[in-house]
């Protein structure tokens, strides 16, 4: 920082008196740059901008309204939506033994009924795991943690910590 505005490494700059290339950063001493009046300022602390507006600023989780009357809109309602589609897109794949069976009378075959009704009940845990958090960082972590992790052994183990179920797989 200068002056109060951010100098950018790799950018030139100029002040009153004089103006300084791209490479000041590496040609400029700590001792000229403190004489010039160049301050350093860490970067902000990275956020996902999913979950909060800015670093330690998380967004509401659910959809309110004021005392005005205007609504307000979290995201806990979006990311149960999002479960609602994954689960509609896994369903999809396998919908045409459910036409086939409507127009022709085939049979749906035992794994794919089996499978269909396990992303159903999937997507419904999912959900309910989603409505049990209480705090965006809480949702945040589930939603990021994954379902198997590697333990210390190097074996891949279910994870012990809060993570959503996983989605089922079509068994041939």
């Amino acid at each position: 920082m200068l002056d109060g505005r951010r100098l950018r490494v790799g950018r030139p700059f100029k002040t009153d008196t004089a103006s300084y290339s791209q490479l000041w950063a590496t040609q400029l001493s700590a001792d000229e740059k403190t004489a010039l009046g160049i301050t350093y300022e860490a970067d902000p602390a990275p956020f996902d901008s999913k979950y909060y507006f800015s670093a330690g600023n998380p967004r509401q989780l659910d959809n309110g309204t004021d005392d005005e009357g205007n609504t307000t809109y979290g995201i806990r309602p979006g990311i149960v939506q999002q479960q609602k589609d994954a689960a509609a897109s896994l369903l999809a794949q396998t919908d045409w033994y459910v036409v086939r069976k409507s127009e022709t009378d085939v049979a749906i075959p035992t794994n794919v009924a089996t499978y269909r009704a396990a992303v159903r009940t999937v997507c419904g845990t999912r959900e309910t795991e989603i409505a049990a958090v209480s705090t965006t960082e809480a949702l945040e972590a589930l939603m990021k943690a994954p379902d198997k992790i590697t333990n210390d052994a190097g074996e891949v183990v279910d994870n012990p910590a809060a993570h959503l179920t996983p989605w089922p797989e079509l068994a041939e």
